[in-house]
């Protein structure tokens, strides 16, 4: 694991934290938009954007649309937008699988709440890298994410692997994610780890933390194998190519 720095411990409230690095060249085999595509390259924690209590809120949408499926093994994912939901050692799609039974399990609220976060969220993005909100997309994969310590059963639940999203996912430009529980109190392990040249620095979740950066090669990561309790946390992409750009979830 080498040498590792911790960038936002747990027990701490951060206003804003923002460490830039310079951008990797994965940006330029993708269309480029001016204004949104990535020349400032780099990393951000803050405690400021969404509180605790929202946090809570978010993550009861969460177990209540997780506790309709889940995956046999340590990973499960939950897609408002696609209506993917984990089932054993598949995904089923939840609008499809329960039908008119999703009125039961959800609310506007729920809907217009999750709304208003990613804005918040994107704003704070567009801040932190000097361009402007407008120009960015909600793209898909858009998730939450429920990890115990249960063996993984499939690929699908091995979440520790190093990646580049931008490689991975190649629609996305700006990666966050918003943590719904508390590392060291709901869990153990799990932390957010991204991994330089000559040391590791690390994200320790804390709910209502929102951790974001670029999505290219500058930021190659993972995260720790969760060894007990459970962890919530849910992954907002943002891409500056509106051929990529999803609409919000709706009920």
């Amino acid at each position: 694991d080498g040498v590792t720095e911790v960038l936002a411990h747990h027990s701490e409230s951060l206003q804003d934290k923002f460490v830039e690095i310079p951008c990797s060249e994965d940006y330029d085999s993708h269309k480029r938009f001016e204004g949104c595509t990535p020349r400032k390259c780099g990393r951000g924690v803050t405690d400021a954007v969404i509180t605790r209590e929202e946090a809570e809120r978010i993550r009861r949408i969460a177990e209540r649309g997780l506790s309709l499926g889940g995956s046999d093994g340590g990973a499960s994912i939950l897609d408002l937008h696609s209506g993917a939901l984990s089932l054993g050692k598949h995904f089923v799609n939840l609008y499809r699988y329960f039908g008119d039974k999703i009125q039961d399990i959800f609310t506007e609220e729920d809907f217009a709440l999750y709304r208003d976060v990613r804005q918040r969220i994107q704003q704070r993005i567009a801040q932190a890298f000097g361009i402007s909100s407008a120009s960015m997309y909600l793209t898909k994969p858009t998730f939450f994410s429920r990890i115990n310590n249960t063996e993984a059963k499939t690929t699908h639940d091995e979440y520790w692997h190093p990646h580049v999203d931008k490689v991975t996912y190649g629609s996305f430009d700006y990666t966050s994610l918003l943590y719904l529980s508390d590392y060291a109190e709901d869990f153990g392990g799990g932390r957010f780890v991204f991994m330089d040249a000559g040391s590791n620095k690390t994200v320790e979740p804390r709910a209502g933390r929102v951790s974001f950066f670029t999505s290219g090669s500058e930021n190659l990561h993972r995260v720790e194998k969760v060894h007990w309790g459970t962890r919530y946390a849910i992954t907002i992409s943002f891409t500056c190519n509106p051929d990529h750009g999803i609409g919000d979830p709706v009920l």
